[in-house]
């Protein structure tokens, strides 16, 4: 049975259903209904939002120790239900098991527990006289109520991302989960909950975004937009955000290169760039979806991505030996398959893949690893996110050619260079316009390192203390030495004169 919530929101510690229409959760791997809940309204949005402003003063005024206490907690009680998150996380997003267990839970858990000590190390700079009359220091405060929306392809790595930071800094949160994964968010609420969260810190709506989304970051009383998903939704909260003053953090979409010059490893890059481009079936902005290879390695790379992905087993996904699950839903999978499909009437090649297997999986939103050559720079394929199972690979004949092509899209989020020359490596890792490049790897993330984006990939950063500088707002107090009541400077403005 997949573990559900007591309800379809969980708004100042309590959980209740919306006042809007119904919405069903589905398995993406069977089509069959998981869970069900009532999308919020406007009006619950409010009544979220008033829970956070009324719980932020407590909150705010606590010490770095004692958030740091009940953050740690948190991570003790995600750790109990960790398998009943796995199970959630694989029925709603159609994650195979082994990943669900071995990735995103783990990697979730991890990341609540860093920020349970980086909660009591907000530093700032050190007080000192930089006026000879004055002494200055800096405070690091929260910002008030953050509304956060997070995507569905990393449901509880995502609201983790979005929730830990905000809150160790002393704000409160509104999250927006998506409406087609809600379930292991409001389990994370949940655990928050059962670890001593003060009621309203941490609040949850559900809905669509063009509904209870917008109400959310069109809000007055949200000081702060987070949201991680595409470019384009992205832009459209940046106007909204604009027009309202408030302040923004973005994680949009990706376009990775995978850059293999002629001395790499073509074993370790094929092997890179396969798990690199399957993982989450490709769902991910930071998967591998264009790799770059030297002329006199291409025909080497292309026959081994291919034979490896022949051996990437689909199947189902609470089954532990399946490497591959479905899209998240059948509208992905047939975007994913017609942004194939075209590419093949433009004039590439599929060497792998390219179609929904028939037979026992049928009924899923499930696509074949695939593999594309022979697709031009600037074709659809190259240069536009598919967000599915799908790696185009093109050749290049000299260093500057591959920067120059790695950087010829609009995306910045992520890179990863394969050569065994350090200086080729260091070379690569500054030109690369990315906010994160690998050397001879492709994905792993660590709490202590921050992820983010350059370009149309947003700004900001997730994870690490660097994601203080968006929860916080620095404020300078400068405090008079002297105790003269006529202080020199003020010569400058007016005279003393005496009779």
């Amino acid at each position: 049975m997949t573990p559900t919530p007591g309800g379809g929101h969980f708004v100042g510690g309590r959980f209740g259903d919306g006042g809007g229409d119904r919405h069903r959760v589905l398995d993406p791997s069977t089509g069959e209904e998981i869970w069900s809940f009532a999308a919020d309204t406007p009006a619950d949005v409010d009544a979220a939002v008033a829970a956070a402003t009324t719980a932020l003063p407590a909150w705010a005024g606590a010490t770095p120790a004692e958030r740091s206490t009940i953050l740690g907690g948190l991570a003790r009680e995600l750790e109990a239900v960790a398998e009943e998150l796995a199970q959630a996380e694989t029925a709603q997003a159609g994650k195979p098991i082994r990943l669900s267990r071995e990735f995103d839970v783990p990697g979730s858990i991890d990341n609540v527990a860093f920020f349970a000590g980086a909660a009591r190390v907000l530093d700032g700079k050190a007080s000192a006289e930089y006026s000879a009359d004055h002494t200055s220091t800096i405070r690091r405060e929260p910002i008030g109520v953050v509304g956060s929306i997070a995507p569905w392809n990393y449901p509880l790595q995502m609201a983790v991302w979005k929730v830990l930071p905000a809150v160790a800094a002393g704000n409160t949160v509104v999250l927006k989960p998506a409406e087609l994964t809600p379930l292991t968010t409001l389990m994370l609420a949940e655990a928050s909950q059962r670890a001593g969260l003060p009621a309203g810190v941490l609040n949850v709506v559900n809905g669509p975004g063009r509904s209870t989304g917008e109400a959310l970051v069109s809000h007055p009383g949200i000081a702060m937009t987070s949201f991680t998903g595409s470019t384009s939704v992205g832009r459209h909260i940046a106007g909204i955000a604009a027009a309202n003053g408030t302040r923004l953090h973005l994680e949009l979409g990706g376009k990775a290169p995978f850059v293999v010059h002629d001395d790499a490893d073509v074993e370790a890059a094929v092997r890179g760039a396969v798990a690199a481009a399957l993982i989450n079936t490709g769902q991910d902005c930071t998967a591998a979806t264009r790799a770059y290879v030297h002329r006199s390695r291409f025909a080497d790379f292309v026959e081994g991505v291919a034979d490896l992905m022949g051996t990437v087993r689909l199947g189902p996904t609470r089954d532990p030996d399946t490497d591959q699950g479905p899209l998240v839903s059948t509208t992905q999978r047939d975007r994913v398959a017609a942004l194939v499909d075209r590419a093949r009437g433009a004039g590439a090649r599929v060497v792998r893949g390219g179609r929904s297997p028939g037979g026992a999986l049928e009924g899923g939103a499930y696509y074949e690893p695939t593999l594309v050559v022979d697709a031009g720079q600037r074709s659809e394929i190259v240069q536009q996110e598919v967000f599915g199972p799908v790696l185009a690979v093109l050749p290049f004949d000299g260093d500057d050619e591959a920067i120059r092509l790695a950087n010829d899209v609009p995306f910045g989020l992520a890179a990863s260079v394969w050569t065994r020359d350090v200086y080729r490596a260091q070379h690569a890792t500054r030109e690369i316009q990315a906010g994160t490049v690998w050397v001879n790897d492709h994905i792993p993330i660590v709490s202590e390192m921050p992820h983010g984006g350059q370009k149309g990939s947003g700004y900001g950063k997730d994870m690490s203390t660097y994601s203080f500088e968006e929860y916080t707002q620095v404020k300078h107090v400068m405090s008079d030495l002297t105790g003269v009541a006529a202080k020199p400077w003020h010569e400058t403005v007016y005279r003393t004169r005496r009779a």
